[in-house]
Order: C-alpha cells, then structure tokens, then sequence
C-alpha cells in the first residue's frame, strides 16, 4: 500500500502504478485550533503487508503530516513501514554554522526514525545525513532523469554545476544525454544564505549550456551564475535540478537572468516538474527486497 503524502501525490501515484500497488485513501484536516491531522481512511492490510510511505517535508506542516501517516500505517497493523522521503526539508542545516545553532537535519531525521523500518530519500545535500537516522537509511540519485527533457539538438553542449560540490550531478546528466563535456563555478558559502560565486574559464560561447543542481531554493545564486553565462555569448541555457523548491519569486530571477527552460523531477510538485524521480525509487525498492 502507497500513502502519499500532500505534497507527493504525483510522485506516489506514479510509484504505485511501477509497483502495482494500490494508493491508500489519505485524506488532511486541519483543526480549528490550528492543529494538522493526515489519515489513511479504513484500511485492513494482508497479514505481514508493507506500507510506502512517500512524503516531501518542504515545511513544517510536511513534517508532521510524514510522522502521523507513519503512525497510521503502524495503528492500522502494517507488518513495515517503509518511509520514502523524496525531498528531505532541512537537509542543508546539516551542521551548526554558528555557536548555539543545532543540526536541524538531525533532529527531523531521529524524528521520523521513530515511524520508520526503512528510508529512503532522493539526493539529499549531503549524503552523510542518512546517518542521523537510526533504522537503515539509504540516498538514492534522480540525477539521471534530468536528460530527459532535454532538447535533441543541443549545440556542443556544456554541462556545468554551480560548484564543484554538484559536478558528479553534471556528469550523471551529460553521461544520460550522450554528449558534451562537464564544469563547474566556484562558489563560497559563507554562511545558510551569504554565497559568493566565481566563474570557471571554460568558454560558453555560442554552446548551449545545461546548468545541473541538486535544489534551487530562492534562485539568486543560480541567476547569479546565469547573468555570467549570457555575458560570455552563451547560446541556450538549460536549468536542471533534482528539487525545485523554488521560493519566493525564484522563477523571475532566473527567467530576467536569461534563462531558457527550467526542468525539474516531481521530488517537489512545482510547474516545472518534467520527469518523475519514481522509477529510481521503485528500482531502489526492488533492490531492497
């Protein structure tokens, strides 16, 4: 049984189809008070049945509809639950950037480790949080499905990530598409918000470029990276990433620093999502089985 969670329907439905397992009839209420309530309606699993849950954590809310939907499935007397966190919110609060600050992901992660035999989730920031959960906790990469949407006819293409961080994102996307070659910016973190990036001497000119990123948040380091590309005679410009978070007026930024399309996976359900990440979970679960 697949229980989706709000912000991971599209996602779930294509899962439960791969899979060929049913949807769970999940229902969100919110009470007078303020207080959230997800359900998973009147099921009865088969003696020693597994339930999916699949639930992006993009707020606060998120959160705590993930943790009642685990706690449903376990009231409801699911033999596993397995939890499949396709975007995982907090993941780049992986450590304390300053004195007092704490490790936000942690704290999520023992959180939905209580509900959880299992976890999956979709290329976090950082590898390494998968070990903040206690049950087992394996990352798993769409990164691949970025070449989808992809043109057919990119001009001597350049894939190229914000920073070097990122690159094996940028080669997993240009090995899927078949063709052109790979770089990165250099870019500074100073701190959660302050980021300076740096141009590489790679020439962009005239090629179409497809900028690979794991999550676009508020888009400014990424229109940043943009404003640079068009300045040096670049011909397309191509935006990929794994989560599309995209705050705010993100979708702006980008679109006044020149960009073409942007294609994103179904980890967040946002307008630019081109390509499911969900044959990459089934293909993980699978594995697992």
């Amino acid at each position: 049984m697949i229980l989706s969670g709000r912000h991971s329907q599209s996602i779930a439905a294509e899962l439960a189809e791969r899979l060929d397992e049913p949807l769970a009839p999940v229902a969100f209420d919110r009470f007078p008070d303020g207080e959230l309530m997800a359900s998973i309606g009147d099921v009865t699993p088969a003696d020693g049945e597994r339930a999916i849950v699949v639930a992006s954590t993009p707020s606060s809310d998120a959160h705590i509809e993930l943790l009642q939907l685990q706690d449903a499935a376990h009231e409801a007397g699911y033999g596993e639950v397995i939890t499949v966190v396709p975007y995982l919110g907090y993941a780049r609060q992986d450590q304390a950037f300053e004195q007092g600050e704490p490790v936000s992901v942690r704290a999520v992660a023992r959180a939905i480790s209580t509900g959880a035999d299992r976890v999956l989730t979709i290329d976090p920031h950082e590898e390494d949080v998968c070990d903040f959960f206690d049950p087992p906790a394996t990352p798993i990469s769409a990164a691949a499905r970025l070449a989808e949407p992809l043109p057919e006819d990119l001009i001597d293409p350049l894939f190229l990530s914000p920073d070097a961080g990122a690159i094996d994102l940028a080669e997993t996307v240009r090995e899927a598409a078949g063709t052109g070659t790979v770089d990165y910016f250099e870019k500074t973190r100073h701190s959660g918000s302050d980021v300076e990036i740096s141009p590489s001497d790679t020439s962009v000119d005239g090629r179409d470029i497809v900028v690979v990123d794991d999550i676009i948040a508020t888009g400014s380091t990424m229109s940043e990276a943009l404003t640079i590309l068009q300045e040096r005679g670049a011909n397309r410009v191509f935006v990929t990433c794994i989560h599309p978070l995209l705050a705010g007026n993100a979708v702006t930024k980008l679109s006044r620093a020149g960009v073409d399309t942007v294609y994103g996976t179904d980890t967040l359900e946002r307008p630019c999502s081109a390509v499911s990440a969900a044959p990459v979970v089934a293909d993980a679960l699978a594995d697992q089985l």
